[in-house]
């Protein structure tokens, strides 16, 4: 095998002309000890691990596989402790005779190789992975031992004290099992882990970039246990699994702090439960990186930076309002400026801004958080949701007693807002006196920069972009790569529909216009409504048309 000749990755690299003799040598002298040479190339961007790879496939004569969909052989992991395997950035994946296959990061770390051949007995054979692959594969695939999972199946009658009393002791395999649930959702980006009992198997299943995906199911008897465990976590009583219930917990992963939001429904087979992951540093708090084309960014800095007036932030659940939010009064976050919210629930913690929590068991709602706000001498307000006529009538008023107030509210489109607050009974002329701006979202997935291609648009694209005025004669997609477990798609972006209330539209709103002739009118005064947005950012190659029609209607 190629690898006999024990040839040093820093020469094969000199040799591919990817990094210099000077390059390599710095490198030698400034890397740490125990600092892999390749590690220290690919931090410092002299090489990438393409680069790497393909040069170690070439040289060594290696074979190179992708993870994402590999058939892996379960009953190899007992061979290798996941200790192990995370350690040496290995993971086994077919045994042959005496040979066992092996995927590595470094082929070219003996001492892994050794260590490994003398704890299976086989010989080992590796071939080329990208690390994120096998560190993401490594916790998606190493389950539980077996043994463990037959041992949680025969306590499915465990009563919820003994559960309890299991709770103290990390090494529990139930606790095993949740963590290791949370760190592989945790690893994957995943929004909501769901966990799912059916008659005969519990499914898993992890949303990520707005889709769900499942990636294990259970023997249904691990259930109980489950669901006790993630209840204990939340502080929620075990012993109540007829009525839904929220509670909420932290979870330390790679030294961040998690927030867990979680939700139990009864179903027919057992209680389901939806865990929330939010991670505070994933938080956007820069306008910049909202996604905003630039007419709509400086349209919107605008109506954030006035004194007074109400903003609206609208769309349905799941479409990016909170951060939007969060965004703008951390934009807005000065030490001149006393700003208060009232959430339901705070989903974030933001420095030096005053964040009160909705509480209806004690009778704290928005209305009335409202009311006590506007006691505390704010300059700026954010309410989570306008829900009824009280909370939007306390909105308008302190909008228009001089304070910046930001809401959100669940409607289609931004024009849509106006009505919807006058069929909650509020007055026309106070809701278009105090409107400054309706901003209207959605989220789409990004095209994963990985394996992105061009293509030249159909007929129907090029109809589709002609009739808002786009010409393009190249569109983009992803056609599918381990970086986003070919989907084509990684990470998700926001399209936005922008309302800036001028003296026009006011009058026609006091005139009672149609929504049609006033989003004409809109139109004409230069916004662009959601689907163009989208439209736009797809010709740019950020999305794709397809994303687009999913969440926006065309006009």
């Amino acid at each position: 095998m190629a690898l006999t000749q024990r040839k040093r990755l820093g020469d094969l690299l000199v040799d591919a002309q990817k990094i210099t003799e000077q390059q390599l040598q710095q490198a030698l002298s400034t890397k740490k000890p125990e600092q892999k040479l390749g590690h220290y190339l690919m931090n410092e961007k002299w090489i990438t691990e393409d680069e790497l790879l393909e040069v170690l496939e070439i040289q060594l004569g290696l074979s190179r596989v992708h993870l994402n969909r590999y058939p892996f052989e379960p009953h190899l992991f007992r061979l290798v402790s996941k200790d192990f395997a995370k350690k040496h950035e290995l993971i086994p994946l077919k045994q042959s005779g005496n040979q066992l296959l092996v995927a590595m990061a470094d082929p070219m770390d003996f001492f892994a190789i050794e260590d490994l051949r003398m704890l299976t007995s086989f010989q080992i054979e590796p071939c080329l992975a990208k690390r994120e692959e096998i560190i993401r594969a490594i916790e998606r695939f190493y389950q539980l031992d077996s043994n463990v999972i037959t041992e949680l199946s025969q306590e499915a009658e465990v009563q919820g004290s003994q559960v309890e009393e299991a709770d103290s002791d990390e090494a529990a395999p139930m606790i095993q099992l949740v963590n290791q649930i949370l760190y592989s959702a945790y690893q994957q980006r995943a929004s909501d882990i769901h966990i799912e009992p059916f008659e005969t198997r519990v499914y898993i299943r992890y949303r990520i970039d707005g889709t769900l995906r499942t990636v294990r199911t259970f023997p249904k008897a691990v259930h109980p246990a489950l669901t006790a465990r993630i209840k204990i976590m939340a502080q929620l009583n075990i012993t109540d699994y007829r009525l839904p219930s929220d509670g909420r917990t932290k979870f330390s992963l790679e030294g961040e702090e998690l927030d867990l939001r979680i939700s139990t429904l009864p179903t027919i087979f057992g209680e389901k439960i939806v865990v929330r992951l939010l991670n505070s540093k994933q938080l956007i708090l820069n306008l910049a990186d909202l996604n905003f084309s630039t007419d709509n960014e400086k349209i919107f800095r605008q109506l954030i930076e006035k004194p007074s007036g109400l903003i609206l932030i609208t769309g349905p659940t799941g479409s990016g309002k909170t951060s939007t939010l969060y965004t703008a009064i951390h934009h807005l976050n000065k030490e001149e400026s006393n700003i208060v919210t009232i959430e339901d629930p705070v989903e974030y913690q933001l420095e030096g801004i005053n964040q009160v929590q909705v509480n209806h068991q004690f009778g704290l709602t928005f209305a009335k958080g409202l009311r006590s706000i506007l006691r505390q001498d704010p300059n700026i307000i954010m309410i989570g949701e306008i829900r009824d006529k009280e909370t939007a009538e306390n909105a308008i008023r302190a909008s228009l007693t001089g304070h910046l107030v930001f809401s959100t509210l669940h409607t289609n489109d931004a024009i849509a807002s106006i009505p919807r607050l006058i069929d909650m009974g509020m007055e026309p002329y106070l809701v278009v006196s105090a409107l400054t701006g309706v901003l209207t979202q959605r989220l789409v997935r990004s095209v994963c920069t990985e394996c992105k291609v061009s293509y030249e648009p159909t007929e129907m694209e090029k109809e589709l972009l002609r009739k808002y005025q786009i010409e393009a004669t190249t569109l983009y997609k992803g056609v599918g790569c381990p970086a986003c477990d070919d989907s084509g798609y990684f990470g998700r972006i926001v399209i936005h529909e922008l309302l800036q209330l001028n003296a026009k539209l006011r009058d026609m709103l006091m005139n009672q216009e149609s929504l049609t002739v006033l989003k004409d009118e809109a139109i004409k005064e230069g916004m662009n409504i959601l689907i163009k947005d989208g439209l736009e950012k797809a010709v740019k190659g950020i999305t794709t048309i397809e994303e687009v029609l999913k969440v926006a209607l065309e006009h």
